[in-house]
């Protein structure tokens, strides 16, 4: 960035969204990817800033949506590091929205939570809210001191230990969003510790980290159950180093009880028997099975072989985002609500710093909106891989495949995922035709 970054007063002025915060070092000097927890007086990981954004997004359209009543909401940002995710809740959404909440930054180390409020009492958010309380301990003890709306739930790898704690301490209907950084795991690479920490498998490949949110939702969905609660998936992505799953969690011991319905199994390379069955079963469009296609869903009574390699699971195999969050999630709100202002500018930036910062901005929720549209669809279609197993001369344009589907009547939409990819609820004997109609000419 342009010059303004050092001050008369310690550490080195940071912005993120309309969020200002000071950090020990300058961010400019750390290089690009993921941080590494410890290797700065306090944790702050750049990479993490389009969760951070699509997290205020998310929770608008939850306010709007009504899910926490018309009241006081309590939420709370556990492992909070910097504090920043709390902070840009309450800076960045309406000026209405922000005044019913009561934030809770939790945090292990006491040099973090002195940065996280001195920051926020230099760069206050321009309204009065009802409280900001940080708390230096034990994230698992904390959360279960009172019932939360909002809770936040990013750890320096597995969630796992944190999942029991959280789900209890959850109110009748909230929000719970959960970050996982061993994606090692998540995507099969290392199956041991996923075996061990989610009690599923993976096929690896195109859609591993697909598969890898799918056995996360799958693990949220079971511990919401054993707490007489149910979850419905808001939004679920695969974002550079990690996996995050945001669902809303409401109390009900029927929808507890119904918790296997959505789950199951991904299996790569079917065969007649297994597509048949998950045709049956309604995972899968009527099919000639003339053409057997890249994979398809088995509800979780289908008998497997676990040391098939192309099983995938036990996985949520429902949707795995809502429609209506999904669609909210535009570049023009994005900008909205996050966007940095040049008003007061403490930094000094030049135009081409604030045009940086607006883009890095709408790519948090590049395709999201599209994908909105068939998010509850089973064909999750890797073009590479679609390439490769019609043997056709190259892979077909993700946008152009979502285009011709839609003249056709049928839900399509681009991914945000790390692969050229789109969903669709077309039969597989569509999605053949399509790629095939895109080759080139010989």
């Amino acid at each position: 960035m342009s010059g303004g970054d050092s001050v008369e007063k310690s550490g080195f002025i940071h912005r993120e969204g309309k969020t200002l915060m000071r950090l020990p070092s300058d961010p400019r000097t750390w290089g690009r990817g993921p941080r590494v927890k410890g290797s700065e007086d306090v944790f702050y990981n750049p990479s993490m800033a389009g969760s951070r954004t699509r997290s205020v997004l998310l929770f608008k359209h939850a306010i709007e949506r009504g899910f926490f009543g018309d009241g006081p909401i309590y939420a709370i940002d556990g492992l909070c590091a910097s504090g920043l995710r709390a902070r840009r809740w309450i800076n960045e959404l309406p000026r209405d929205m922000s005044a019913r909440i009561s934030a809770t930054i939790v945090e292990m180390d006491p040099v973090a939570l002195d940065w996280a409020m001195s920051n926020h009492l230099e760069y206050p958010p321009d309204m009065e809210i009802l409280d900001f309380i940080p708390i230096c301990g034990d994230f698992r003890s904390v959360v279960m001191s009172s019932g939360r709306h909002w809770i936040d739930v990013d750890p320096y790898g597995s969630p796992i230990p944190f999942l029991d704690s959280c789900m209890q301490s959850l109110a009748r209907s909230s929000v719970l969003e959960v970050s996982a950084t061993d994606t090692a795991a998540l995507a099969g690479s290392s199956k041991r510790p996923l075996l061990r920490r989610y009690g599923a498998r993976i096929c690896r490949g195109g859609l591993a980290h697909d598969s890898g949110l799918r056995v996360m939702l799958s693990t949220i969905a079971r511990v919401a159950a054993k707490h007489d609660r149910c979850i419905e998936p808001l939004l679920s992505i695969w974002d550079s180093h990690h996996l995050r799953a945001s669902v809303r969690v409401t109390r009900s011991i029927d929808g507890a009880n119904d918790v296997e319905r959505n789950l199951g199994w991904r299996v790569h390379s079917p065969t007649h028997e297994e597509v048949s069955s998950s045709i049956e079963s309604g995972l899968h469009h009527v099919s000639s099975l003339e053409q057997l296609p890249m994979n398809c869903f088995l509800p979780i009574g289908f008998p497997i072989e676990l040391d098939d390699p192309r099983i995938s699971g036990p996985m949520w195999i429902g949707s795995m985002g809502d429609f209506s969050a999904m669609s909210s999630m535009t570049p023009e709100m994005a900008l909205e609500l996050c966007g940095p202002t040049e008003v007061g500018d403490p930094l000094n930036w030049e135009a081409r710093d604030f045009e940086y910062e607006r883009r890095r901005i709408v790519r948090s929720v590049k395709n999201i909106c599209d994908e909105a549209e068939a998010i509850g669809s089973h064909n999750h279609i890797i073009v590479d891989e679609l390439a490769s197993w019609l043997h056709l001369e190259a892979p077909p344009s993700p946008a152009k495949m979502v285009s011709l589907l839609r003249e056709m009547g049928q839900k399509a939409g681009l991914t945000n995922y790390g692969l050229p990819s789109f969903r669709t609820d077309s039969p597989w004997e569509r999605i053949v035709e399509v790629a095939k109609r895109l080759q080139p000419p010989m």
